[in-house]
């Protein structure tokens, strides 16, 4: 039988640890007696797990029913130790790693879904706007279950989404198991070149809708070019933004850092905590709001998680934002990209997010101020009796006539409307804390006016005439 070195190896280094050193020898031709000092139990422990590892390595080699390459087997056992750890802790081979920086810098093939691993199964944090997953009714809080008839229990997050990813243009079958429905849905899908625009925006009356679906590099200065046109089409008219995070899966710590230093003036944005205390970072806000201190309402749900957690928990605990929506996803976890020169990458969790006010975003995520479930609006046809619904009734035809014209006319621009409750209901509230401002703005006015006339019209004292 093949004797591996790799045992020997670790017994060499266990004799060499327990060996006596050369001053002993010295000390005991003088005649004393040396000191023994007997290896620590943790290390040795360590020793002979390690021991175990390499034991287990020859057998696969020698007696697994398929040969397989040392690269392979040893790279699964990096890979099992990591996944071990938490979900989002994993080994990366070179054309993984390739792969990840290609997905920050905003260009990468594939179906266009953050996926996560939760009991065996590939769940979806958000599917990518404008993506073929996206197009085929892919949602947040999905389980793939199944990729091209396999099965997905038993695979690794990175296996999967190896499976997933393909030559652009192929055809991929998938089966989603989702809440509330009895069995799995069959979707086909076919792939395409994930073109990431990471900052949307357009203008919804007089506020600014602006959307970041993903925390690229290009975030930040994205956001910053989207206010400035905004602004430039609005002017004074401008009542507020709507920041969507809906669907975002999160991605650089330094864009959600720069995309909340957007809006806030001063003042910590998020710490991270590590195992040392050495370990924790702060970052903090640096002057200047780009919003000028006009309102903001952040839209939040199931898939925003992570950089879009850190954006949403700082403008709430500063105060600068109304989070409406549904619970976010709470991935509260920092991972580290260590490169591994020749061998790849490992992802390790090395920190956890809090907020400003020391929240734990992790497996919590954060609570909306306003709680609003996506939901679907439909008109009631409730018509009660007018003037006009009676016989014989003074200019009925006329009226009714271009009451029908104006209906049509309705009816068309209803149907040319977006169909998004949580973000209607996030335009109704800008616009009423305008009309609260502008009140609050107003009263304010005609106070320090009657201030000023009751002072003009107040009786001259003797001083008064005196200095005229």
């Amino acid at each position: 039988m093949h004797v591996s070195k790799f045992p020997l190896f670790i017994l060499a280094a266990v004799i060499g640890f327990v060996s006596t050193p050369a001053h002993a020898e010295e000390s005991r031709t003088a005649g004393t007696q040396p000191k023994y000092e007997a290896p620590d139990p943790e290390y040795q422990e360590t020793y002979r797990q390690l021991d175990l590892f390499g034991d287990v390595f020859e057998r696969v080699r020698e007696n697994y029913v398929e040969e397989k390459e040392d690269k392979d087997l040893i790279e699964n056992a990096i890979n099992g130790m990591l996944t071990g750890l938490d979900p989002h802790s994993s080994y990366l081979n070179d054309d993984q790693f390739e792969d990840m920086r290609v997905n920050t810098r905003g260009e990468f093939g594939g179906l266009g879904i953050e996926v996560t691993m939760e009991n065996g199964l590939v769940k979806v944090v958000a599917p990518i706007d404008e993506t073929p997953a996206a197009e085929a009714g892919i949602l947040a809080g999905d389980y793939i279950v199944e990729i091209d008839g396999e099965a997905v229990m038993g695979l690794t997050l990175n296996d999967a989404v190896d499976k997933m990813r393909g030559k652009v243009g192929t055809e991929i079958k998938l089966s989603v198991a989702r809440e509330g429905m009895d069995a799995p849905i069959k979707l086909t899908i076919i792939r395409d070149i994930i073109k990431i625009r990471s900052v949307r925006h357009r203008v919804e009356g007089n506020a600014g809708y602006l959307r970041i679906t993903t925390f690229n590099q290009h975030a930040e200065s994205g956001l910053k070019a989207a206010i400035k046109e905004i602004k430039e089409e609005l002017g004074n008219k401008l009542i507020g933004y709507v920041l969507d995070l809906r669907n975002n899966p999160g991605g650089l710590l330094d864009q959600a850092i720069g995309v909340s230093d957007i809006f806030l003036d001063k003042g910590e944005i998020v710490s991270t905590r590590g195992r040392h205390s050495q370990d924790t970072k702060r970052d903090n806000a640096s002057s200047g709001d780009l919003a000028d201190g006009l309102p903001i309402v952040v839209l939040i749900n199931g898939g925003s998680a992570s950089a879009s957690e850190i954006v949403a928990g700082a403008l709430q605990d500063h105060k600068r934002a109304i989070l409406l929506g549904t619970q976010s996803f709470g991935k509260g976890s920092v991972q580290t990209v260590i490169p591994l020169p020749g061998h790849g990458a490992m992802r390790l969790t090395t920190a956890r997010y809090y907020t400003p006010s020391g929240r734990s975003i992790q497996a919590t995520g954060i609570t909306p101020d306003i709680i609003v479930e996506q939901a679907k609006i439909e008109n009631l046809d409730i018509h009660g009796i007018s003037e006009a619904d009676l016989k014989g009734a003074l200019d009925k035809k006329d009226k009714a006539k271009k009451a029908d014209e104006k209906d049509d006319e309705a009816s068309e621009d209803k149907e040319a409307e977006i169909e998004d409750y949580q973000l209607m209901r996030a335009l109704d509230l800008l616009s009423g804390l305008s009309l609260y401002k502008d009140s609050v703005t107003a009263v304010q006015a005609v106070k320090a006016q009657q201030e000023q006339e009751s002072v003009a019209e107040a009786p001259k004292t003797d001083a008064d005439k005196a200095a005229q």
